[in-house]
């Protein structure tokens, strides 16, 4: 299976690229912006067009959200020319005001802000006008490597003693990008051999918790850590904030369909913490034992 993935230096592209790398059936393309040509299209005549998700759209520019829209409908007017299966990832964001209850998949967004509207009128074209797609809705996604990689962004600003501010009135489900990156192309193999299951789909974590607890949590294991070997390290601090004064405002997606349909089970973020701190603190190592053999 051949995939062309866009974004070259996103979370989500260098997460598809690892992935592929410890697989013989997927061939990956990675393009560094969001503007295939349609001769790149059929030179390369991919099995599917990956778009990686425009992370926090609520806080990007509306420029930046508007840009991100056209060039997602501009990728799937040359799919639809090129009969290339397009995947769009898309931010929980999208979600503005939450749910009670679990997130379906039917349940379309309806965001009060202009910019997220954007968003959506993309994608009510797609679904309108190109059956080979699948949208898929993801939690925060988190990864130690790469543009809106979240937990990188995390470690640098604890470890340099900065604070990090979280909401502790807003749930959802932490995403790690390298159980996304596993899934999508388990889900794309299984359309390559005929699924044809097309359509929107959820991806996230599972255990719904608020953001100030997912960053506490990431500093205490990395306390921990740290601690066992042998390092001191003065982290900075995370405080909570509070913007939904009444309630929580709870954006939990429920991945139901894509268990029943693909038999993609989401993976616990705390597991994938644990095991990217572990990563973390082995490169750690390696640029310790790289300076202590530079000579002097």
């Amino acid at each position: 299976m051949k995939l062309l993935i866009l974004e070259a230096g996103h979370c989500l592209s260098l997460a598809l690229a690892r992935e592929a790398n410890r697989r013989s059936d997927t061939e990956l393309t990675i393009e560094p912006g969001l503007a295939p040509t349609p001769q790149l299209l059929e030179e390369l005549r991919p099995d599917a067009l990956v778009i990686p998700p425009l992370s926090r759209p609520i806080t990007a520019e509306p420029a930046a959200v508007t840009a991100h829209a056209e060039a997602v409908e501009a990728c799937m007017e040359a799919c639809r020319e090129a009969d290339t299966p397009l995947v769009w990832c898309v931010s929980d964001q999208l979600y503005e005001d939450g749910l009670d209850i679990p997130i379906d998949e039917h349940v379309i967004p309806e965001p009060r802000d202009d910019s997220l509207r954007r968003l959506i009128r993309t994608g009510d074209r797609i679904r309108a006008e190109y059956p080979r797609h699948l949208i898929v809705r993801l939690g925060p996604l988190f990864a130690l490597e790469g543009s809106q990689a979240w937990l990188s962004e995390l470690l640098d600003t604890l470890v340099d003693g900065g604070e990090v501010r979280a909401e502790s009135d807003v749930i959802f489900c932490p995403t790690s990008a390298d159980a996304v990156a596993m899934a999508l192309i388990g889900m794309l193999q299984q359309q390559h051999c005929g699924a044809e299951a097309w359509g929107s789909y959820h991806l996230a974590g599972t255990e719904p918790v608020s953001a100030y607890t997912f960053v506490s949590m990431v500093r205490t294991q990395l306390t921990t850590r740290l601690e066992g070997r042998g390092e001191r390290v003065a982290l900075g601090g995370v405080k909570a904030l509070n913007h939904h004064h009444d309630q929580p405002l709870r954006r939990v997606l429920n991945c139901r369909r894509v268990l029943d349909v693909f038999g993609v089970h989401q993976k616990p973020w705390r597991l994938e913490v644990g095991r990217m701190l572990d990563t973390w603190c082995l490169a750690r190592d390696d640029v310790k034992a790289a300076e202590e053999s530079m000579p002097r």
